[in-house]
């Protein structure tokens, strides 16, 4: 099997496994991206054959096309304000499971939604394992209001990062959020206390919200060429 296959194979097995977790009557968060897409076929499969009512609240608009192409149910978090648990992808996650997300710019929503829900299950291939967060000059992506742009870059650098606004492909400018928003992709380097990052950032002005989930997992599912590896949160 071609190398991005076994990628590809290694995602919709993880997806598979942590679909496997929601029950019947279930309301469940859906997070974003290529792995998360596996999880939204293989539900939508599981409404069909088994019949189970679920209803998802989407972290994206990618999320609600998922749902909608794969005959899932869309609820909001003003009508489910407390959910049973959430499927979500990840960049980066640490032998403590903590995480960077937000590559795919959807991090604010991704993290009310898991802040909403009992559990927070985390699906990925294996390469997104690293031992310290921020390995391979993999930058924290922070969401920002425009009008405290220029303002939480000065500060990004005063906490020793490298901030850079991303743009997009095939548009002029930064990307967009879905809150309207601008992304700000910022290089710390290897982060010792991803914790302490954390607060720092958000204590600044103008920071909407942060890609470093730090102690917000519950269970990994870590799709491996030769099966599923399964992660657990240490009380």
């Amino acid at each position: 099997m071609r190398p991005e296959n076994l990628v590809e194979e290694a995602k919709r097995k993880a997806a598979r496994e942590a679909v496997r977790q929601i029950e019947d009557g279930q309301v469940i968060g859906l997070g974003s991206g290529s792995t998360v897409a596996y999880a939204a076929e293989e539900l939508g499969g599981r409404i069909k054959t088994e019949k189970i009512r679920v209803k998802v609240v989407p972290t994206s608009y990618q999320a609600l096309m998922l749902a909608i192409n794969n005959g899932i149910p869309v609820t909001s978090l003003d009508e489910n304000p407390r959910l049973s648990l959430a499927i979500d992808g990840v960049d980066q996650i640490d032998c403590h499971l903590n995480m960077i997300k937000g590559m795919g710019g959807a991090l604010t929503r991704e993290k009310i939604v898991a802040s909403a829900s009992e559990r927070l299950l985390i699906v990925a291939d294996w390469r997104k394992r690293v031992k310290t967060l921020g390995e391979n000059n993999h930058p924290v992506p922070i969401e920002v209001l425009p009008f405290a742009l220029k303002p939480v870059t000065l500060k990004i650098m005063e906490l020793g990062g490298k901030p850079i606004i991303r743009e997009g492909g095939g548009k002029v400018g930064p990307v967009v959020t879905d809150n309207g928003n601008f992304i700000i992709d910022a290089y710390f380097g290897l982060i010792s206390d991803p914790e302490s990052l954390e607060r720092k950032l958000k204590s600044i002005p103008g920071v909407i919200e942060t890609g470093l989930f730090i102690d917000m997992a519950e269970t990994v599912y870590i799709g491996e060429a030769d099966g599923v590896k399964v992660l657990r949160r240490k009380n």
